[in-house]
């Protein structure tokens, strides 16, 4: 669908959904954003839209000169991986209770983190290049380098989750949905107070969107810390494909994998549109350059899609990063019982008891409207279905 633009305070605002389906909470939010004087040419909104801390979930936010910490949000390079096997549906027995199991066996979940740390050449080469950049970060994280080191590889609580799924053609896909951990969320945390007390951040219509400003010791700490996190997040989910790729090594011992796919989705990129260099901050939103693969996922009982980007620049070179939450958590389990999240994950081998009932795929939008939603933003490569979904 074409973009609806309605008026900003300082840039306009362009939707990808319809503006009523906007919650007002959201709505108020991207006006917020919307009059940042750091802002360029427009606020970008995917059509998983929704009201987030800090910032809109699924906002694009391009500036000059300047970036918002509580944009990016605190799960610093949240993203996607996926890959697909060359097992078939035939190859999968009828009980997957014992493949969910060994997924869940290899990677940590909810807090737990691995007793010895996980990672390894086999998915890097660069492993003491990289730790030996953590003394380097701000020193109020500095004790929690075992806990980093320990959380390498695991997937977190939250709508973060590991999949066994199916395409239409009834191949194999593994896909995963994590970020940089407890260290991201401590970073995130540290830089947001530090940036909401500058004297330039007083006047701002949400404190939340404090913003750190172009050569200032502030702003290249930030950046120093962020992108640390992002490749944190990154390596993370390489840890966790591995692992979960060896479950399936063990038990089906011929299989092949494809090159993965992979996608930050809370980021800040450098980037060049309408001919200038800005800061592009995307919450809950892809990168969609021309050719680029992404990810787009629904919810545990429905399905997903691989896309590739159609380069569409009024969108910043994005489109959404999943269906999007149509009720917050606490909604959904005052709306939903244990009951309906069995109904709804007929067929999935999934938890399916209360700890889970915010996840249910009644809280989400609907994955098929989002997707036509931006038709001109991504093309569709393969729709998934999972058969095994692994939550903290």
């Amino acid at each position: 669908m074409a973009p609806t633009t309605i008026p900003g305070r300082h840039v306009d605002i362009r939707l990808w959904t319809r503006p009523e389906t906007v919650e007002d909470q959201a709505m108020r939010q991207l006006q917020n954003i919307s009059a940042l004087p750091w802002a360029f040419k427009h606020v970008a909104v995917m059509p998983d839209v929704h009201f987030g801390k800090g910032a809109t979930v699924g906002s694009v936010i391009a500036m000059r000169d300047a970036v918002s910490p509580a944009a990016v949000g605190v799960d610093i390079g949240c993203g996607m991986t996926a890959v697909r096997t060359s097992l078939r549906a035939e190859d999968l027995p009828d009980d997957l209770s014992r493949l969910r199991s060994g997924v869940e066996r290899a990677v940590p979940v909810g807090r737990d983190q691995h007793r010895a740390t996980a990672f390894g050449e086999r998915d890097a080469a660069d492993w003491d290049a990289f730790w030996r950049r953590f003394d380097e970060l701000t020193p109020v994280v500095r004790s929690n380098v075992g806990r980093a080191l320990h959380q390498m590889g695991t997937l977190g609580g939250g709508n973060h989750f590991i999949e066994i799924c199916l395409d239409t053609d009834k191949q194999v896909w593994v896909m995963l949905h994590s970020g940089s951990r407890g260290i991201g969320n401590l970073l995130a945390q540290h830089h947001i107070e530090v940036a909401q007390r500058l004297a330039h951040n007083q006047s701002l219509p949400d404190p939340d969107l404090a913003v750190f400003l172009a050569n200032t010791p502030q702003m290249a700490a930030y950046r120093h810390d962020l992108y640390w996190a992002q490749d944190y997040a990154r390596r993370n989910r390489t840890v966790m494909l591995r692992l979960v790729c060896d479950v399936l090594r063990r038990q089906f011992p011929t299989v092949k994998f494809d090159e993965p796919i992979s996608a930050h989705h809370n980021y800040v990129a450098e980037e060049t549109h309408f001919g200038e260099e800005v800061l592009v901050t995307r919450k809950g939103a892809i990168r969609a350059g021309r050719g680029d693969l992404g990810i787009i996922p629904g919810s545990m009982g429905t399905g997903s899609y691989i896309v590739r980007g159609l380069g569409n620049p009024d969108s910043f070179e994005s489109a959404s990063h999943g269906a999007g939450r149509r009720m917050s958590r606490t909604q959904a389990r005052k709306k939903f019982t244990e009951a309906d999240l069995a109904a709804q994950t007929a067929g999935v081998e999934c938890r399916k008891d209360s700890g889970v009932v915010d996840e249910i795929p009644g809280a989400y939008k609907d994955i098929d409207e989002v997707i036509d939603n931006q038709r001109d933003l991504v093309e569709v490569v393969a729709k998934l279905k999972q058969v095994v979904c692994v939550k903290g």
